[in-house]
């Protein structure tokens, strides 16, 4: 029976520490709406659209990293040298949650106490207070949180050969591996 309960709490709270990390170097899972990570899609035969897609804890910083890395990642895949970027851009989606702070200490099992209060302001006499009905007081306890989460899209040129000098959107596919691999995080095995 402890032993059911401690293999429950530890798949519970691997679970948790999953959902309060950032998303690591990852495919997106297809068909899976919250899915994060990277993907691409062939559009010719040296062109690629490649995207990162971040959690909530995803820095733009780091979907735009991830993205570069993807790109120099599936250019040396695909057996070229280098990679240019026609087309790139990052959306940041915000959602902000506004939530007034509950009273559900207030309620019926509490029979029929609950807090509520009378006041004078000039110009209006008594007036009532009572958390079910609303009122001046408190009217700024409220939880207002935004999420934003971004996500980098680019579209790539592949090429064979040295990187042109004259072209400041080519990149080096090994150098970009090199230089961003320490700053790479996997999923946990």
């Amino acid at each position: 029976m402890v032993r059911k309960f401690a293999v429950a709490a530890l798949v519970l709270a691997a679970g948790l520490a999953a959902c309060t990390t950032p998303t690591p170097y990852q495919p997106r899972v297809a068909g899976k709406a919250a899915s994060a990570g990277f993907s691409e899609q062939r559009i010719e035969t040296d062109r690629w659209r490649i995207s990162f897609n971040g959690n909530s804890l995803t820095s733009r910083e780091t979907v735009e990293t991830y993205l570069l890395y993807r790109a120099a990642e599936l250019t040396l895949a695909q057996g070229r040298d280098g990679f240019a970027i026609v087309d790139r851009n990052t959306e940041k989606r915000s959602r902000t949650y506004v939530e007034p702070e509950p009273f559900y200490a207030y309620g019926p099992r509490y029979g029929a106490w609950r807090p509520a209060w009378r006041y004078h302001r000039q110009g209006f006499g008594w007036r009532g207070w009572d958390p079910f009905w609303g009122g001046p007081f408190w009217a700024d306890r409220l939880d207002v949180r935004t999420i934003d989460r971004f996500e980098a899209s680019a579209e790539i040129l592949m090429r064979a050969g040295p990187k042109p000098a004259d072209d400041p959107a080519a990149f080096d596919a090994r150098s970009v591996v090199a230089n961003l691999e320490p700053g790479i995080k996997r999923p946990a095995p």
